[in-house]
């Protein structure tokens, strides 16, 4: 399904808009997306570029007394990793945002799609959470650090041998006291144009 012309030039102008002030808020709290908005949100996932139509994303939703197990855990991650460190600051890493959604790419063996490009998807469908939580009002951040790649940390969450955590996106509503960013960097300076191979080469 594509947008009509008419249609899409009453609506680009304002979704672009929305867009554009989408950031990483901080700090989030309650209330945070309803059933109905979390399902609207996780079906924007759905539109995510995907090569071969794999859908090597995964979600793991993490909320309530859940967010303490998940702390207890990434304790316990933590003291594996360094035993003299201070490993009950990352307790408190789960315990910053009352939801966090945990990002999985579901990798599979397949002979025209490699793991890189369903790793990207899975970014890609990432992004389409984060955008739709926004539009909908809601703060969001992803974060990644040595939980995301710890084994303890994968073991706990149930991973399979082929997943991989790419990091947790922490979500709820943004507060008055949460501080405006600079502004955004141009875009100029990270695009270019090709138009054939450089001379000499």
């Amino acid at each position: 399904m594509t947008i009509d012309a008419p249609v899409a030039e009453a609506i680009a102008p304002q979704a672009l808009d929305l867009l554009l002030t989408r950031r990483s808020p901080w700090p989030v709290a309650e209330p945070i997306p309803s059933e109905a908005e979390l399902q609207r949100a996780f079906a924007a996932t759905m539109c995510a570029p995907d090569h071969g139509a794999l859908r090597p994303w995964r979600f793991v939703l993490i909320r309530g007394a859940a967010r303490e197990r998940l702390g207890d855990l990434f304790v316990q991650a933590a003291r594996l990793r360094d035993p003299a460190g201070d490993a009950e600051r990352f307790r408190r890493k789960a315990l910053v945002a009352p939801l966090l959604v945990a990002v999985v790419a579901h990798l599979q063996p397949h002979p025209k799609v490699p793991e890189i490009e369903q790793t990207v998807a899975t970014g890609a469908a990432a992004m389409n959470l984060l955008n739709a939580l926004h539009l909908q009002g809601y703060g969001c951040f992803w974060v990644s650090g040595p939980n995301a790649y710890d084994p303890t940390v994968h073991a706990g969450l149930g991973l399979a041998a082929n997943e991989q955590l790419l990091g947790f996106v922490y979500v709820g509503t943004p507060q008055s006291g949460d501080k405006q960013p600079p502004a955004r960097a141009a875009a100029a300076p990270h695009v270019r144009e090709w138009c054939g191979p450089a001379a000499g080469r």
